[in-house]
């Protein structure tokens, strides 16, 4: 049974770079789409990336296009999410999930990483 558990949120200043780790167990990534999804106090849950495992095609939120990139990691059963330039609005529990094809939905989540962007 797949498992997700993220980690590297913390406290960043604005304009500072940090690194989500998502590592799965218990089963392959491989013919899996990852996502991941943050959500701020008060709003709810937003799509931020995407990657389509066996080909490496990902999707971008337009809030983090050209900040954020998604990456898989094929020999850590790993999906890293790099985040540059960080902006307050950027606050919120990060969470990773996968689905096993595009219609169905996300059925295995991370129990989800703070990411506090602060001055």
């Amino acid at each position: 049974q797949l498992q997700l558990v993220e980690s590297g949120g913390g406290l960043v200043q604005p304009g500072d770079s940090r690194t989500l780790s998502c590592v799965a167990s218990g089963d392959t990534l491989s013919n899996k789409i990852i996502g991941w999804f943050r959500q701020a106090p008060g709003l709810e849950r937003e799509f931020v990336a995407n990657i389509l495992w066996s080909r490496s095609i990902p999707d971008y939120a337009s809030s983090v296009k050209g900040r954020f990139q998604i990456f898989k990691d094929d020999v850590r059963n790993m999906c890293l999410l790099q985040m540059n330039n960080l902006k307050p609005e950027d606050t919120a529990v990060y969470y990773c999930a996968a689905r096993p094809n595009w219609s169905s939905d996300y059925n295995t989540w991370g129990q989800g990483t703070q990411v506090t962007v602060s001055s």
